[in-house]
């Protein structure tokens, strides 16, 4: 059974995501990428609807997706833009991201993006750090302000 805690914290994750989600989409829209190729919106269910989970935490995600993206970049010229290119680098990227613990598994779209759109280098500075760094922030200020200090677990 769900206690009143618990239910105001999921209508306060649901909410906080569904106006994430809005922002994501209009930056989107301002920035002329399509939405397809902003890889936050299973981040932000995630550190929205699961803010204490470690792949929510701040270190996983903005390092796993500024590290994710990163192979997906190499790769993508290594290889060029192929399934087995992006295949490799969702690979590389879940490895590196569990030996550097960001393991952020919702980063594991970011180098199939990179691969398939064939993204030039400043696609991991603009969607992908700006937006990392401007959803943990967001997620600071909603779950502080919603839930009184409920998040991050840790930062680092």
């Amino acid at each position: 059974m769900e206690t009143k805690d618990d239910v105001v914290g999921l209508i306060a994750g649901a909410t906080g995501g569904a106006i994430a989600v809005a922002f994501m989409q209009l930056a989107s829209a301002s920035a002329a990428y399509p939405p397809m190729a902003v890889p936050f919106a299973t981040s932000i269910v995630l550190v929205m609807g699961s803010p204490a989970a470690e792949p929510a935490q701040p270190r996983a995600l903005i390092g796993g997706h500024l590290l994710a993206t990163l192979i997906g970049l190499v790769m993508v010229q290594l290889a060029g833009p192929t399934p087995w290119a992006a295949a490799l680098a969702v690979a590389l990227a879940m490895v590196a991201m569990h030996w550097t613990r960001t393991f952020h598994p919702p980063a594991g779209i970011d180098p199939v993006v990179v691969v398939a759109y064939n993204m030039p280098w400043g696609f991991l500075f603009l969607p992908v750090a700006a937006g990392a760094v401007l959803l943990a922030l967001f997620a600071f200020l909603w779950h502080n302000l919603a839930r009184r200090g409920s998040w991050p677990v840790r930062w680092w």
